[in-house]
């Protein structure tokens, strides 16, 4: 039965009836979209540095990036699991329960916020040092950065479970839009903040988080005007101990995966921060250009992930309003489809970024150093990201069908246990050069797939997972 009367459509998507691949790609568009402009934050901040000819600080912005998405991940992974408790009941038709999980979700954004803005400013010195061994001039750039980051991280945070909130129920359009809006201003405030008042990477970072506070204004501002269903209303902002089981059911195997392999990805940039470039390269030297390409890799790596990823969170909340109607068949059959999309878009990109590598790596950095070692990395990496349209559009399915363990194991193993002994034995046995370091990457993923396609054909349940 409903409760509350016919849930309002003006903003919102029911993704349990109409075309398929319609509504997959009505959703991941914008979504992939907002997601390019998301990414904007730190790569213009990088870009911006690497304008200026000071590589340490383009190294120590650029290499920051794990660091962050410790908690960052942690806590995507726990509105993960808010996205597909308030999907389910969005597709089950009970606006009561989903206005529960709405102010749940939102009170514990705000906990969590507090609490991560301590970690973060408290933690960030312990982290730098495991990751770069040494308090050179990187060391130096990349504290001044994060700990103004962290000082803002709430405006992140709260957009990101707004968006959440939102998507979970259709609407993938609104949080674009207000990404667009605060992507240009981090721009404008880049550029003001970097060349006008030479402040460095302390002016990007002060740049990012007035953006974010920005982008999280106008989500709260839309929740408190929105729907019925989804209308923030801040007497009712309270945890539902209820509610708040079952997002933690789903969301908190997702957020340890994600941490995790946050916290793992650092390691790999430790070793790639201490990898051999040949004789008569001085240390800090080596490290600058190997931290460098790494940076403009994994902002070229940003990009050629993004449409998988875009793809595998329209899937989870398709599945996740799907199994609210017990509607299986539709939920498999958007998988199938959804999986077949992010593998023709994928296939694309792969072949355009191996095609153009040293124009793309010499966007972010121009050193001809840096070039050249980012250019090897796209060239030998780039083939394999075939391997991430399995393990996210599968994951991304068992997620929106409440079974978030089953891929948190999965990942965990891949990206965090064997990625690490991978690079254990690599850099002490076979080869400490910058590829073979660099493949502990392709190596994850492949394991991940194969991991994931096994347990999804063979021993994972749709039917297992419902929340309603």
């Amino acid at each position: 039965m409903t409760r509350g009367g016919v849930l309002p459509k003006k903003h919102t998507a029911d993704m349990t009836k109409g075309s398929i691949a319609g509504n997959i790609i009505k959703f991941a568009f914008p979504l992939l979209l907002g997601n390019l402009f998301q990414q904007f934050y730190n790569m213009v901040d990088t870009w911006v540095i690497g304008q200026t000819g000071q590589n340490d600080a383009y190294a120590a912005v650029g290499s920051v990036g794990p660091i962050i998405n410790i908690l960052i991940g942690f806590f995507m992974g726990l509105s993960s699991g808010a996205g597909v408790v308030i999907s389910q009941y969005y597709g089950a038709k009970k606006e009561d329960d989903v206005k529960r999980a709405v102010h749940t979700s939102l009170a514990m954004t705000l906990a969590l916020a507090a609490l991560f803005t301590l970690l973060g400013i408290v933690g960030t010195p312990l982290l730098l040092k495991l990751m770069l061994k040494s308090e050179g001039e990187i060391y130096v750039f990349a504290k001044e950065y994060l700990a103004i980051y962290f000082a803002g991280v709430s405006g992140l945070m709260i957009y990101n479970m707004g968006a959440g909130i939102l998507r979970a129920v259709g609407d993938s359009k609104r949080p674009f839009y207000f990404l667009v809006v605060s992507a240009f201003m981090n721009v404008a405030l880049d550029f003001l903040f970097v060349f006008g008042f030479d402040m460095g990477a302390v002016g990007v970072a002060v740049a990012t988080i007035v953006s974010q506070f920005v982008s999280a204004a106008l989500v709260v501002i839309t929740l408190l005007r929105s729907e019925p269903c989804i209308r923030l209303e801040l007497g009712k902002l309270k945890i539902d101990t209820e509610i708040l089981k079952k997002v933690i059911m789903v969301g908190i195997p997702a957020a340890v995966q994600m941490a995790l392999t946050s916290f793992s990805n650092m390691f790999v940039q430790s070793y790639v921060a201490n990898v051999d470039l040949g004789a008569g390269i001085p240390t800090e030297t080596a490290k600058t250009w190997s931290l460098g390409a790494w940076t403009s890799y994994t902002k070229i790596d940003q990009f050629i992930f993004l449409p998988v990823q875009s793809i595998a969170l329209a899937v989870t909340t398709f599945v996740a309003q799907n199994l609210g109607t017990n509607d299986i068949p539709r939920a498999k059959k958007g998988v199938r489809i959804s999986f077949l999309m992010a593998v023709a878009v994928n296939v694309s990109l792969i072949v355009v970024v191996m095609a153009a590598a040293p124009t793309l790596a010499a966007i972010f950095n121009d050193d001809e150093n840096i070039v050249h070692y980012a250019s090897l990395l796209l060239r030998y990496l780039t083939p394999f990201y075939f391997c991430t349209t399995i393990n996210q559009t599968f994951s991304a399915a068992m997620r929106g069908a409440g079974n978030s363990r089953a891929p948190m194991i999965t990942m965990l193993c891949s990206f965090v246990l064997f990625r690490q002994i991978y690079l254990f034995v690599m850099s002490n046995y076979v080869s400490n050069t910058l590829i073979p370091i660099g493949f502990g990457y392709p190596a994850g993923w492949i394991m991940c797939s194969v991991i994931t396609l096994v347990y999804y054909k063979f021993f994972f349940k749709f039917h297992k997972g419902r929340l309603v």
